[in-house]
């Protein structure tokens, strides 16, 4: 990925080399190429690319594709479960950002995937809010109790038989050691 970024700065105080009025500057712009057929979307980049759609829907920016994308008539079909897998098991989809249990397909929001993907990668391991907030969130500026409302949220949806994510009193969060979790980076 390139970014180039180019600002507009003003001229130096007491410089007038010109006469005339100040002359207006172009707006300050940000050029970003990704190449998005290389390999499944991580995490941060899937987030990236969500939110330059977000700045390009508010009419803030512009996305222009370097090529022609072909569109193709696909039919979803849920990946079968291996028969050795405990039906309990939750599979995260980490290429198509699905998350399933069973035959039952779990709707999450951008965040509540990114949080379990991450949680799940790092087994075993306890991270605090500020932690979760620079690796999910991609910064530190929030209050940390977001991170608690994201986590009661996921929680919820993955229903209270299962607990996946244990929280650490008095340290933070981490995937519960009796969870059930496989990620398949490429589906």
């Amino acid at each position: 990925m390139s970014v180039v970024a180019i600002t507009s700065r003003p001229h130096p105080p007491g410089r007038s080399d010109r006469p005339g009025p100040p002359r207006p500057r172009p707006a300050p712009t940000l050029t970003i190429t990704l190449d998005l057929a290389a390999a499944p979307l991580t995490p941060r980049l899937a987030r990236l690319v969500d939110l330059l759609g977000e700045l390009a829907e508010a009419g803030e920016g512009v996305v222009r594709l370097a090529e022609p994308v072909p569109v193709r008539a696909v039919t979803a079909v849920p990946a079968p479960a291996p028969a050795d897998e405990h039906p309990d098991t939750l599979r995260i989809l980490a290429g198509s950002r699905v998350v399933r249990q069973g035959d039952r397909e779990i709707p999450l929001t951008r965040i509540e995937f990114d949080l379990l993907l991450f949680l799940a990668e790092h087994p075993h391991r306890v991270f605090t809010r500020l932690q979760l907030l620079g690796s999910v969130w991609g910064y530190e500026h929030a209050v940390a109790r977001t991170v608690d409302v994201h986590v009661r949220r996921l929680r919820a949806k993955l229903g209270a038989d299962t607990p996946l994510v244990t929280t650490v009193y008095g340290v933070g969060y981490r995937l519960a050691d009796e969870a059930r979790v496989r990620v398949d980076r490429f589906r």
